[in-house]
């Protein structure tokens, strides 16, 4: 997987992995790129280049002359090289006059290369990002930096915590000259209410200069909603979709306030929500339920909070505490080994030791913009990569990580989305579908059809149907306006044509298997373990609500993670492995949280 490049990183060598024993020698594969090959164009140049200016390929590559061991690296500039090829041994050699670019410039051309991936993919094995040396990863020219308000340039400025920003900006004007407050005066009234706005949902950890694909949804929601409170807008509804993601409940009633000063204006503020605090601070209460799935759809209560939690739902009784979220399981012993991270100092983190007890549950908590994120995803995480798997993801600075020979495997699950398009769903993503289509395949009348499992995929001709092509909706384009989708009138969004749908397992066509819930498909499905065991980790998870064929756009951040999760869990792990959640709660009602205990 590539790493994510930050602003301000460029993509460098490595020449760690493009020497990596200085020992050998460069016939005996000691600059990698080279391959194995000692017949290859490139091969036969450096070898003109060793007889032009008298260099051994034999001796090891620590012994070479700098002067010499550049030229491998980086090219002669002196002129081209004479070079003899020839495939066939009787025929008589040719002599090719050519310029010799060095194993480096090479890489390069490679990883630019955008025709090929699979030749961009082997030169980023030999690339890692690093901060531009240019720039030093401000993003920004010299000249540009050279401009300075009270010492700080912009740079600097859009580095600093939000908080420790609106301090500096507090009592700038006693620090500027009388031209430049003349100058600033309006300026510095926005900076102070836009930054202002912000911190009142809560963002105090974050810097201007926070790349936006790295924040939460919580936190992009929350930004999208300090725009409005400063808009100043009137009779405008407000829908936000569970914005206390990411928030530490210390910093709840900050959001409250944002969510109530949008109200005070004049606008109404509907929230899909969860958190305990914002249910309760609400005007008025709707609970919906009782359960998931087909389980729900109904409204069971609504009201005023206080009147809400006198009936007998499954959400009053969490909030007034007659349920436990889960009973607590046997505290893990762990099996004696342990990672040790010393000396972390990325972002805000202040020369951090961990200590991490192998083979136990690891919470990692604190209040939003503590470091979580920094030490784990971005510390922790690119060194166990780059471990198991020769990553080139760099983690945050560090002092030194003891341990590592006791992991072998580092699984990272995030809420990204599972798929991007209507047709994927969570029985393609965990990859039972495949066997779900084997089984029919098997089934007497189809193998009296013909019918292989290919004839069960809706992403291929034959068995799918050919109005909607297997997507089970039609697409209306409306020019200026979104989409709309319809049902298929030929296969009523069944995704198949009746030939297919004609061959059952157990009565069931694999239209009627994708339409069960986890739940239904558990019990459906015990006589065949292998497929069994994939959909039974599902509903360990608790997504027993949620179909099979489920389009993975409708799932929310925290369904894809657990989709992820159960994918992992069902695989044989070796022992040695580490799993990192981001917030698996994440949408989550109380019910649920017992399912995360059992994972």
């Amino acid at each position: 997987m590539p790493a994510l490049q930050r602003p301000g990183t460029i993509y460098q060598i490595n020449m760690d992995d493009v020497i990596p024993d200085r020992s050998k020698s460069i016939t005996d594969g000691g600059i990698v790129p080279l391959g194995e090959s000692r017949d290859s164009f490139s091969f036969k140049q450096i070898q003109t280049l060793a007889r032009k200016h008298k260099f051994s390929l034999t001796a090891p590559i620590s012994s070479l002359p700098e002067k010499a061991l550049n030229l491998v690296l980086f090219g002669d500039e002196n002129g081209k090289l004479e070079v003899e090829v020839g495939d066939d041994e009787d025929a008589a050699a040719t002599m090719v006059n050519s310029e010799y670019e060095g194993v480096v410039n090479m890489v390069r051309r490679y990883f630019n290369d955008t025709s090929s991936e699979h030749v961009r993919s082997w030169a980023e094995g030999f690339m890692q990002l690093s901060a531009c040396p240019e720039c030093n990863g401000s993003r920004l020219r010299k000249e540009s930096l050279y401009f300075k308000i009270d010492g700080k340039n912009i740079s600097e400025i859009g580095n600093m915590n939000l908080d420790k920003m609106a301090v500096w900006f507090r009592d700038l004007e006693k620090r500027l000259d009388k031209k430049q407050n003349v100058i600033a005066k309006d300026i510095l009234k926005e900076i102070r209410e836009r930054t202002g706005f912000l911190l009142d949902v809560g963002l105090t950890y974050l810097t201007l200069n926070r790349a936006t694909r790295t924040l939460s949804g919580g936190e992009s929601q929350r930004i999208r909603l300090a725009t409005q409170i400063g808009s100043q807008l009137m009779g405008i509804t407000y829908i936000p979709d569970e914005p206390s993601i990411g928030l530490h409940q210390r910093d709840n009633m900050r959001l409250i306030d944002a969510l109530r000063n949008l109200k005070e204006m004049g606008n109404t503020v509907i929230v899909v929500e969860h958190d305990k605090d914002i249910m309760l601070h609400a005007d008025y209460l709707i609970d919906i339920g009782p359960g998931a799935g087909k389980h729900g759809g109904r409204i069971v209560a609504q009201g005023i909070p206080a009147d809400v939690l006198k009936l007998d739902t499954p959400t009053a009784g969490y909030l007034k505490g007659l349920h436990e979220t889960g009973e607590v399981p046997v505290r893990r012993k762990g099996n004696g080994k342990k990672l040790e991270l010393k000396g972390a100092n990325g972002n805000n983190l202040k020369n951090v030791d961990l200590v991490l007890p192998l083979g136990t549950f690891i919470c990692v908590t604190g209040v939003s913009g503590s470091g979580k994120s920094t030490l784990i995803n971005e510390t922790l995480y690119p060194i166990l990569s780059k471990h198991a798997y020769d990553s080139k993801q760099v983690p945050m600075p560090y002092k030194s990580i003891k341990g590592l020979e006791h992991i072998d495997k580092v699984i990272e699950i995030d809420q990204s989305p599972i798929g991007r398009t209507p047709r994927s769903n969570p029985a393609t993503y965990c990859g039972f579908f495949t066997d779900i289509r084997t089984l029919l395949a098997a089934v007497p009348e189809a193998k009296i059809r013909g019918y292989n499992a290919g004839r069960f995929s809706f992403n291929v001709k034959g068995g799918r149907c050919d109005v909607c092509e297997g997507a089970g909706v039609r697409t209306i384009e409306m020019n200026f306006l979104p989409d709309v989708f319809v049902h298929c009138e030929k296969c009523n969004g069944r995704r198949y044509n009746r030939e297919t749908l004609e061959i059952r397992y157990k009565g069931k066509s694999i239209s009627d298997m994708l339409d069960m819930t986890v739940d239904e498909a558990v019990e459906f499905f015990q006589p065949v373990p292998y497929i069994y065991r994939k959909i039974k980790t599902l509903q360990d998870v608790g997504l027993g609500y949620i179909t099979l064929g489920q389009s993975a756009v409708t799932l929310s951040g925290g369904e894809a993670q657990r989709v992820k999760l159960s994918t992992e869990l069902s695989k044989k792990d070796t022992g040695k492995t580490i799993y990192i959640l981001d917030e698996p709660t994440t949408g989550l009602h109380f019910r649920t949280f017992s399912s995360c205990w059992a994972c």
